[in-house]
């Protein structure tokens, strides 16, 4: 994910809370030392950081004097969170386009931002949403402008406007515009010329431009890799045409990355988008919650859950759902997950995920390709037969040797695929007990009625690690309530919560049984 050093950084440092017994003032004091030295590292404004620090010392001052190390712990955590997540929250919601009539978006930023290529990413974006988008090149400036928007414009299948002949930007920008208004677009997008903040003639350009199209939303797309540097151009901008959203590119893995972010602060405009790679799908759209969430370990299981429902990946499997209910949960169950986490795709889920993936993911080997491993294991479990797969036929020892000749495999791969599925099944059992499968909308009357009884109902059924990087079992309460408990989202949390290892099983018995099943076979 995106900077990576610094979320490890701050998740080492907030972990410290959990493992000391005793947290006085000055152990919090030296928290918050180490949080603000990892965010100058990551080239965060020193004055956001002083203010930052200010405000996470007053909060925990006004609720920490009292209560248990946990308590503190918790409190000192909740202040982090907030107060990142408001570093990078203005308070106001970015433009979102409206259907049927024509939303015209202006494109500035500083040469070399990848503003062009952005404008084609976001064009792509709103065309999957079916609006009817279209782009309008007033790039006269730089060389080679228009044939690189009229090339994304073909490639990503939206009709544009440019000319060869006419010098004069504004003139372009005003009859595209209005071209495009008369044929019934809904997105029209105008691409600037990239500017410095002090090239006066290209700024009062863009200003025309701007009065002009008269646009609906001004979009200001920042380097990411610039740093803080981008602060001065970020006011720059702002000063001279009413910035409205900021799309950051090139965010991924830069040291610079926190600089970036917090020079957001000064255009007072929030952060739409996330470039997040070369291609025009590589755009992510930007909430600070859930930014900051991954950025602590925490993980995004609010988007894991979207995406679930956005690609319906469990509406066919009502019958799954059901079983899973009663407590029942097969091995073809299993393949089935392993299936819909490979739509997914494997990096996207492990992004999502709370804590390290191999943490996740049944602790998985070091060094080796996560998706080689789920290959495997799908090869694995494909050699085994219906009656298996279906829960009607025990797994003795004749028939693991007949599956591992079958499949090709090491008997430490069927080891680890059967403990991660024990630990699934276990985990899906001690839910059903609580009710947290059988009926979502009574969960979330007991979530207002008597949230106790859900959070001693999730403790019992969640891996302990795995609630404790949720921010506890309220945390997670928070985040089942904002997700709706429909059953779909029940049902992926407790995939989640099952490749984490939850429930009361003890995996290291298991693996104990399997490695002398083993070796009685002369596997081992």
């Amino acid at each position: 994910m995106v900077l990576n050093t610094l979320g490890q950084k701050l998740s080492q440092t907030l972990a410290k809370l959990q493992k000391s017994n005793t947290i006085d003032d000055e152990t919090i004091k030296t928290i918050i030392k180490d949080i603000a030295s990892a965010l100058i590292e990551a080239d965060v404004n020193i004055q956001l950081i002083s203010k930052l620090r200010t405000n996470i010392n007053a909060k925990v001052a006004a609720q920490a004097s009292e209560g248990s190390a946990l308590n503190r712990a918790r409190i000192v955590e909740r202040a982090v969170y907030q107060e990142l997540v408001s570093l990078l929250s203005p308070g106001k919601l970015p433009f979102k386009p409206v259907k049927n009539k024509p939303n015209v978006i202006m494109f500035v930023g500083l040469q070399g931002a990848g503003k062009t290529t952005t404008v084609a990413k976001y064009a792509h974006y709103y065309q999957q949403r079916k609006f009817k988008v279209a782009m309008v090149c007033a790039d006269t400036f730089r060389a080679g402008a228009f044939d690189q928007l009229k090339q994304n414009a073909t490639r990503v299948r939206v009709p544009f406007y440019g000319s060869y002949s006419e010098s004069d930007p504004v003139k372009i920008a005003a009859e595209g515009v209005e071209q495009f208004r008369r044929d019934g677009y809904e997105i029209i997008i105008v691409d600037t010329s990239g500017r410095h903040k002090q090239e006066a003639a290209l700024f009062e350009e863009m200003e025309q431009v701007a009065a002009a199209v008269k646009p609906d939303d001004v979009v200001f797309v920042m380097d990411g890799s610039i740093g803080q540097a981008a602060q001065a151009q970020a006011s720059a901008f702002k000063s001279s045409v009413p910035v409205g959203s900021v799309i950051i590119t090139k965010l991924d893995g830069h040291a610079k990355g926190g600089g970036a972010l917090s020079a957001v602060a000064a255009t007072g405009s929030p952060i739409q988008f996330i470039g997040t790679g070369e291609h025009f799908d590589d755009l992510s759209e930007f909430d600070a919650e859930r930014f900051i969430g991954k950025l602590l370990g925490r993980g995004d299981l609010r988007g894991l859950v979207q995406e679930i429902k956005e690609k319906g990946i469990m509406e066919n499997q009502p019958e799954m759902l059901q079983r899973m209910a009663k407590g029942k949960f097969t091995l073809g169950d299993f393949r089935d997950q392993f299936e819909q986490i490979m739509k997914l795709g494997l990096s996207s889920f492990a992004d999502k995920l709370p804590g390290p993936m191999s943490q996740m993911l049944g602790n998985l080997p070091q060094g080796q390709d996560p998706n080689s491993i789920f290959k495997r294991m799908m090869i694995i479990l494909d050699s085994m037969t219906t009656t298996e797969l279906n829960g009607d036929a025990e797994i003795d020892q004749s028939r693991a040797l007949r599956i591992i000749r079958g499949s090709g495999c090491h008997p430490d791969e069927l080891n680890r695929l059967m403990m991660m599925y024990k630990q699934f099944e276990k985990m899906v059992e001690n839910m059903s007990k609580t009710g947290l499968l059988k009926d979502e909308r009574k969960v979330a009357q007991q979530l207002q009625r008597d949230p106790r009884k859900v959070q001693q109902a999730l403790q019992k059924s969640i891996n302990p690690n795995m609630l404790a990087q949720m921010g506890g079992a309220s945390g997670m309460m928070e985040m089942m309530k904002s997700m709706g408990l429909d059953g779909n989202a029940l049902g992926g949390l407790g995939n989640l919560a099952g490749l984490g290892g939850g429930g009361g099983g003890n995996p290291a018995d298991m693996a104990k049984n399997i490695k002398q099943m083993m070796k009685s076979m002369g596997l081992g």
